[in-house]
């Protein structure tokens, strides 16, 4: 089990580093949180107004 959080750790700091480091890496993650984010909001919006309709 260490040696998977050690893996996982010194695998996030390297992927930091990379993006750090390059500027086309660092859009590219920056495109995808920004994508990720809109999809939880619509799924989120769409799971309230199914709540809502269910209320009424």
């Amino acid at each position: 089990m260490e040696k998977f959080i050690l893996g996982a750790a010194l695998g996030m700091v390297g992927g930091a580093l990379m993006v750090a480091n390059n500027c086309k890496l660092r859009n590219l993650v920056k495109k995808n949180q920004e994508d990720f984010m809109q999809k939880a909001e619509q799924y989120i919006d769409s799971k309230l107004e199914k709540m809502e309709g269910n209320n009424n």
